[in-house]
């Protein structure tokens, strides 16, 4: 039978979608935090059984950039994923390693799966933001260099673990779907401005309506 691969990054990310009860088989993989651990984790499971996972779905909360189109607690569905600040880092940008020497470090995600998502959730009232996701190795803590990654990649928000998600999913000729809601802006870091609790609860709202629709599978 073939099922949804749930990834998060964290139990609280994913407590959600845990506390809700689905009614087809799906299976949760708690990744960690950043990209090494992701991989580290995601091929783990796969290397353990991976034959009958139709869809991985990434999902978690965002920080969106400032002039990206992106606001607090929307929900956001990813087009690509970056891996934005591995390469050469300059005060003021980030060169990216020629793909000879490290591999890719820009990852499509499956079309079809995303167009299907972004049906699902219109259908339920929700607008969702499509666009580049930007996966960081360290949280951005200032406006400067938001901005930066931002221009640098077209990016819409950032994360610490889609890309190496993306990467995994590739290797293993899986589909997958990345979906997170938007839980800070990417400024002057603040966290009494940020909306981590809503951010998690709607989240986890939107993954269990996908779950709830069997044509992801």
């Amino acid at each position: 039978m073939s099922m949804i691969l749930l990834v998060a990054a964290t139990e609280m990310e994913a407590l959600p979608v845990i506390e809700k009860k689905h009614g087809h088989v799906h299976d949760l993989l708690i990744a960690g935090v950043g990209p090494i651990e992701t991989a580290v984790r995601l091929t783990r499971r796969l290397c353990q059984g991976g034959g009958d996972i139709s869809l991985v779905l990434n999902f978690g909360v965002a920080g969106a950039y400032v002039g990206s189109g992106a606001g607090l607690l929307d929900i956001c569905l990813a087009e690509s994923e970056v891996l934005g600040d591995f390469g050469i880092c300059y005060e003021d940008s980030v060169e990216p390693f020629e793909e000879k020497l490290a591999g890719r470090s820009v990852f499509s995600l499956e079309p079809r799966y995303l167009a299907q998502a972004e049906d699902i959730l219109g259908k339920q009232g929700y607008v969702c933001k499509k666009g580049v996701f930007i996966t960081v190795n360290g949280v951005t803590a200032t406006t400067r260099r938001g901005e930066m990654l931002r221009t640098a990649h077209n990016g819409l928000c950032e994360n610490m673990e889609g890309a190496a998600v993306a990467k995994v999913c590739d290797e293993f000729a899986i589909p997958c779907l990345e979906v997170r809601c938007v839980s800070n802006m990417v400024e002057d870091r603040n966290p009494a401005l940020w909306q981590l609790s809503a951010a998690v609860q709607k989240c986890g709202q939107v993954v269990s309506l996908l779950l709830d629709h069997t044509v992801l599978l």
